[in-house]
């Protein structure tokens, strides 16, 4: 199990320059800290629901994983323009801003169910953890990989609005 987490957060590292493309200005906007745990608290929660449905596969002990690969290819294809996107609709960035009030805990929750290829790739494993906890803890562990880069992001993008009003 330490070397599906560990999986989970060298993803997240490498994944970190997509994250801020896609979340820093989240990040540096909401507060930075609270953002955070907001979205690792989404992160757990899909974990766990993830990992739940791992663990209650019926069939042989191998077929999770099975599943889990095939997502996992199927989400590669996908960011490659080469499969269907899913038929999801969420609200507009104001819905979420909406949604979130003024809470950065709410906001980094909400952030955490935005679509993203990454979080679809890390559920995949949360899936081969088949166990709620450990789903949970993979994507936590996803997550945490994902933090240094957007803290260091909104700390540098804070000080250049200092001095540039």
């Amino acid at each position: 199990m330490a070397a599906l987490i560990g999986s989970a957060v060298l993803a997240g590292l490498l994944g970190s320059p997509h994250c801020l493309g896609m979340c820093g200005g989240f990040a540096a906007s909401s507060g930075g800290w609270s953002w955070h745990l907001g979205r690792l608290l989404t992160y757990a929660l899909l974990g766990a629901l993830v990992g739940g449905v791992g663990f209650a596969f019926p069939g042989p002990v191998w077929l999770p994983h099975v599943v889990a690969a095939a997502f996992l290819g199927w989400f590669a294809l996908r960011l490659a323009g080469l499969a269907p996107e899913l038929p999801v609709r969420l609200p507009g960035m104001a819905g979420v801003a909406r949604l979130a009030g003024r809470s950065r805990v709410l906001f980094g929750m909400v952030t955490g169910l935005l679509p993203c290829g990454l979080v679809y790739a890390a559920t995949s494993l949360a899936l081969a953890a088949e166990h709620p906890a450990w789903g949970a803890a993979v994507m936590v562990g996803f997550g945490l990989g994902t933090v240094p880069a957007l803290a260091l992001a909104t700390r540098g993008l804070r000080e250049l609005g200092q001095r540039r009003p």
